[in-house]
């Protein structure tokens, strides 16, 4: 497109000049989850470029790398010293990067057992509109000083500046896995099970409902992580609980949960919709959803609907005071639903982008 400049550096100083002088900024990575924009005039930065591991400290549980890092290669070399990034995130294998998973909030199944990359993310660095380069946080765990720049980039989809490194806290990674699979008559009895799962003392690592497009009956999953000698009799007191079920381990297991990380269920040229809401009102959305695959996930705290036309579902969404978010397809505007007024957000806006380089506050 004509006036696209494009920069891929690691020197931080050059981008920082060129950002500073640019009228508008976007950010170009793997591509795998948020579409990017680019018009006449604008500095594409290619985050690819700042991409490798700065620091890692086994010993402290602690890795800095820069933002453009596939997930991959960070899980790889976490996974030599028994160690993994427990907000499981999304679209590994189809190469998401680092600074991209914090942008898109992007949290698999596994965030129902310790929460999602906002209580990992423990410093950054990124260069905002005014060609700052500003440090959020640092490489300890108990870190106070300064304003909380980490949480604030997560989910910010780059309308706040370019990420250039992340440091994360990281856990020990579970021996092994096992999972529940339960056939359930109908949404409403696999909805009833939810609240003696979540407030059962067995650590459970995911629970989701999955739903097929006008199919009565819903298959409930529940995931349990850990030592590989106690993991079966954990998991027939969770089979007991909810009163029935298949467990698997091993390949098939995994399989299952591959299958939601990456998005596999999804229809040939569907999207799919992220929409965060609470167990209490999945079954009034869900009526109005039930031609469309779907999962309910996190013990039924996110929703994820396929859709082949996102904005179909947004009337839906709005009826329901929901907002939602379309990933995976280069739409114009990724954000439906209800869009909620954030005088805050604003403020944060004009004080790092004051002049919009980074687009329009959504």
């Amino acid at each position: 497109m004509s006036g696209v400049q494009a920069i891929a550096t690691q020197d931080i100083s050059q981008l920082c000049e060129a950002i500073r002088a640019a009228a508008r900024v976007h950010i170009r990575s793997a591509g795998t989850k948020l579409p990017a924009h680019a018009g006449d005039g604008a500095l594409v930065v290619d985050a690819s470029a700042l991409s490798g591991v700065i620091d890692y400290q086994p010993t402290e549980f602690v890795i800095q790398v820069w933002a453009g890092t596939p997930v991959r290669t960070v899980q790889a070399l976490l996974a030599e010293h028994g160690q993994y990034l427990p907000f499981d995130p999304l679209l590994v294998e189809r190469g998401a990067t680092v600074g991209g998973t914090v942008a898109a909030n992007a949290n698999g199944p596994e965030r129902f057992r310790y929460g999602g990359v906002r209580d990992f993310i423990i410093g950054i660095h990124f260069i905002d509109g005014e060609g700052r380069h500003i440090l959020g946080g640092g490489k300890v765990v108990k870190n106070a000083a300064g304003f909380d720049f980490p949480k604030l980039m997560v989910g910010s989809r780059g309308k706040l500046g370019v990420l250039t490194d992340v440091t994360f806290k990281v856990f020990p990674k579970p021996e092994a896995y096992a999972t529940l699979r339960l056939a359930c008559a109908d949404l409403q009895t696999a909805l009833a099970l939810l609240p003696k799962l979540t407030n059962c003392p067995y650590d459970l690592n995911a629970v989701d409902v999955v739903a097929e497009p006008n199919h009565e009956a819903v298959e409930l999953r529940v995931r349990v992580g850990g030592l590989r000698g106690g993991l079966m009799q954990r998991m027939e007191r969770v089979r007991a609980l909810v009163g029935g079920g298949e467990i698997l381990d091993g390949a098939e297991e995994e399989a299952l949960w591959r299958e939601a990380r990456e998005f596999t269920w999804l229809p040939d040229g569907a999207a799919v919709v992220k929409v965060p809401l609470t167990p209490a009102r999945i079954l009034a959305l869900d009526a109005h959803v039930r031609a469309h695959a779907r999962r309910y996930s996190v013990g039924g705290n996110v929703a994820w609907i396929a859709a082949e036309a996102p904005a179909a579902l947004d009337d839906v969404l709005r009826a329901h005071n929901l907002p939602g978010l379309v990933m995976l397809r280069a739409v114009e505007n990724p954000r439906i639903g209800v869009q909620v007024s954030n005088p805050f957000a604003e403020r944060v806006k004009a004080a790092l982008d004051p002049t919009h380089k980074f687009g329009a506050l959504e």
